[in-house]
């Protein structure tokens, strides 16, 4: 990871060991990620929803800095979205239009990456990321997001 990458997952580190509630850990994880990245144009935490007796289970939209989506919850067997939870895998798209599983939420999104959030094993949400470039991210940028999803998760598992 470069350095000022690890100098920002040292900070959210800090910031983490600090958080009063992960929902506030994930509120602080989205601004300094679109604030220190300008290549990030729309981060966001989505959180598996088991559903109810009779639904299935939903990706629901939790903290998020960016423009307003249409996606505030998501099956999860749609999209790059619902292809990182099924898959409990990173995955980074570099042309957003080029694969069929997008989910359209913006014309200005070029390329977009996914890193599921684990706890105990179990994939309960993830952090989802757009960039207006297409092929924005880099192995330095999934570590990062890779990082900050496993910060969240030792976060839930902690409450757990």
């Amino acid at each position: 990871m470069a350095t000022n990458y690890r100098q920002l997952a040292t900070e959210l580190d800090a910031l983490a060991a600090a958080a009063d509630s992960v929902e506030d850990l994930m509120s602080v994880i989205v601004g300094r990620l679109q604030e220190r990245l300008p290549h990030f144009d729309w981060v966001g935490f989505y959180m598996i929803d088991p559903g109810r007796l009779g639904e299935d289970p939903m990706l629901v939209l939790g903290p998020y800095v960016g423009a307003e989506t249409p996606h505030k919850r998501i099956p999860l067997n749609q999209g790059i979205c619902g292809a990182a939870v099924s898959t409990g895998q990173t995955v980074v798209v570099d042309d957003v239009n080029a694969d069929p599983r997008y989910l359209a939420c913006s014309i200005e999104t070029k390329s977009e990456i996914v890193a599921p959030i684990f706890v105990k094993d179990s994939v309960v949400g993830e952090l989802d990321i757009d960039s207006h470039a297409p092929a924005a991210f880099s192995d330095a940028d999934q570590q990062l997001v890779e990082h900050c999803a496993a910060l969240v998760g030792s976060c839930l598992a902690k409450l757990a």
